[in-house]
């Protein structure tokens, strides 16, 4: 650390998911060295399902000079259209004005393309390294590792995801992430015998679950499946069933629906089925800072697959970190991080709480909502809703 001004010139950067490359990236553009330790042996470029990039999130990968990749691994998503189990629509959503569409995009690319940026830049990624403590001093702080290496630098951030062993390490009384009622599954598939959706990802309130779709002009399709579920299911445990089970059980559960779900399934090779355990919030009373460790990313703020706006606000939260870090003491710096992004992200956290309700709403609840949600739609102007995909990042200015 700069003695005379007090800044941070050197990051530990634990995670290497969305928000750790994005971070590290982020800070070597602020002037501050970074090196990425993640938890996994190798890359993981396999890892996960399909997601929505907002175009506030495209505003923070712009920052860092990196969007161009991103939106070349990534499919655009011209509005969405909600509509009931029995094909009545209930609302669309289009892209609003001045703002470019949402894209859709594998975990697996976004992580490849963010991974290879980094790289690019020579920036430092160590793999097998799980942090289990860390300790500080006037001089910095150390992170110990499980294969009991360390690793010492000016600050300590957390971009180690929902279970993230930083804020643990934070705040050992930290809550819990807390399960939204509902378990993800997805697959892309080459051809998926339905007509192109023109752009749209379409989004239907089944009877049992909730099913979207989108199919492009070539035949390729995209689906993704929120099954309510009575407690939380794993990834592992999802994985043990195997695809060929849930298939027939999805299969089983979007019947009567008015879907492709049957078309769409049958499609979909068993060992390409895509599994995310189950939708999860962290609480909005997670504390995000103590003296040199900071969280960023899922690890301080993770609103549930839901929001579609996961990793874009993880994008922002990075980028913003980065700059707070360049132009204030770390104190300072940290304070005033948390003062930009906790009141954003809980709004949508908050929002997203009342998605996932409906998603996994009963028998009785699904009538309400299917009769109030077109009234709802209707009252309500696109722009209200403005916010959440208009957060303008200029990296160069100074932060106040």
């Amino acid at each position: 650390m700069d003695i005379t001004t007090g800044k941070v010139r050197s990051a530990l950067v634990v995670g290497g998911g969305v928000a750790g490359p994005v971070t590290a990236m982020a800070l070597q553009q602020a002037g501050i060295a970074a090196t990425i330790y993640e938890a996994y042996d190798g890359p993981a470029d396999e890892v996960g399902g399909g997601m929505g990039l907002a175009p506030n999130g495209f505003e923070a990968f712009d920052a860092i000079g990196v969007g161009d990749a991103i939106r070349a691994v990534s499919t655009p998503m011209n509005g969405i259209v909600l509509q009931s189990w029995n094909g009545r629509r209930l609302a669309t959503f289009g892209t609003l004005p001045g703002l470019d569409p949402t894209r859709f995009v594998m975990r697996s690319e976004l992580f490849r393309t963010l991974r290879q940026a980094a790289e690019a830049r020579g920036i430092t990624t160590v793999h097998g390294k799980r942090i289990v403590d860390a300790t500080e001093d006037a001089d910095g702080v150390t992170a110990r590792f499980a294969d009991g290496t360390t690793a010492t630098a000016d600050v300590l951030i957390g971009a180690d995801g929902l279970r993230s062993t930083v804020r643990r390490l934070i705040d050992p009384s930290s809550p819990a992430p807390q399960f939204a009622g509902t378990a993800g599954f997805g697959a892309m598939v080459r051809d998926a015998g339905v007509a192109p959706t023109d752009g749209m990802m379409i989004m239907a309130f089944g009877k049992r679950c909730f099913f979207a779709w989108q199919v492009l002009d070539d035949g390729t399709g995209i689906w993704f499946v929120n099954l309510p579920v009575p407690q939380p299911l794993s990834v592992n445990e999802q994985r043990e069933k195997g695809g060929a089970h849930w298939l027939a059980h999805l299969k089983q559960v979007c019947e009567g629906d008015a879907t492709p779900a049957a078309q769409m399934l049958d499609a979909t090779d068993p060992e390409a089925m895509l599994f995310t355990g189950s939708t999860e919030n962290m609480p909005t009373n997670v504390v995000w800072s103590r003296g040199r460790l900071v969280l960023t990313g899922d690890a301080a703020h993770a609103p549930s697959s839901s929001s579609g706006q996961g990793a874009s606000l993880a994008a922002e939260s990075s980028v913003e970190l980065a700059r707070c870090l360049r132009d204030l003491p770390l104190p300072q710096a940290l304070a005033r991080y948390e003062e930009l992004r906790r009141p954003r992200v809980e709004r949508i956290i908050k929002e997203t709480a009342r998605t996932n309700a409906r998603k996994a709403a009963g028998p009785v609840a699904r009538v309400v909502r299917d009769a109030l949600l077109p009234v709802m739609f209707k009252m309500t102007k696109p722009e209200k809703n403005a916010w959440q995909f208009r957060y303008p990042i200029d990296f160069e200015a100074p932060v106040g």
